[in-house]
């Protein structure tokens, strides 16, 4: 596994999530989150520990910079816990999986369900938090759903561009 394509597609996604996404909030319903990219394309190889630790790490650095309070951190671990989860339901035969995650190694039809699934689970989750409660439910899930909507979209079109 190439770690420095790794780190340089973390630090690249950080920065433009911060700089760009960040300010960029839709009609008030729209926070796309594309940081979840750099869990999402983790290797498989690794510890389910491993990924939990990054997972709380990646969302740490978000909660510092959005200054929400152990929210970020949440989701991303929920995300990574499921992850091996939903691959071993996605994929049938997970011996050909490489060590990267893209539409190369699971296909496209794959590739859509993981991402969306894991992308719903972690706005639904940041949305539930941040809301602090069920009194605006149906605001939360309108603002789950166009999130994910985009955030998904960016994640498939990066992955496209850049598995050819």
């Amino acid at each position: 596994m190439d770690w420095t394509k790794q780190i340089g597609r973390y630090v690249l996604v950080m920065v433009l999530q911060v700089l760009l996404f960040n300010q960029l909030q839709l009609l008030g319903v729209c926070h796309p989150y594309i940081y979840i990219l750099c869990l999402l394309m983790m290797p498989i190889t690794l510890p389910h520990s491993a990924d939990m630790f990054i997972g709380a790490a990646v969302g740490l650095v978000m909660d510092v910079f959005c200054n929400t309070p152990g929210i970020h951190m949440a989701a991303c671990i929920l995300v990574m816990f499921i992850r091996p989860y939903l691959l071993g339901v996605i994929v049938n035969d997970k011996d050909r999986l490489n060590e990267q995650i893209s539409i190369h190694s699971l296909g496209l039809e794959a590739m859509v369900k993981y991402t969306a699934v894991l992308v719903v689970v972690h706005h639904l989750m940041v949305f539930m938090i941040a809301s602090w409660g069920w009194t605006h439910l149906g605001f939360v899930l309108l603002e789950t759903a166009v999130s994910s909507i985009l955030t998904i979209g960016i994640i498939l079109g990066y992955n496209m561009l850049t598995n050819r």
